[in-house]
């Protein structure tokens, strides 16, 4: 049992905040091929949000990770 908690407590923190940061990363670095002008530090930091709500956004993220 103390594994198990061990995951939940440690690992999964972990895994979720380094795709949180890798995606947001990503992102910030293909800014310039998106259709947004302003705005990048809000759009970056709450990108899953954005990501889930938005289908524009979504577009524009999958841009921006690509790179096209």
């Amino acid at each position: 049992m103390t594994g198990l908690l061990f995951v939940l407590r440690i690992v999964v923190p972990i895994a979720i905040a380094w795709v949180y940061l890798s995606f947001g990363s990503k992102f910030w670095s293909g800014f310039q091929r998106t259709n947004f002008t302003s705005g990048r530090i809000l759009l970056t930091l709450f990108w899953p949000v954005y990501f889930l709500l938005n289908p524009s956004y979504r577009r524009n993220f999958q841009k921006a990770l690509r790179g096209r």
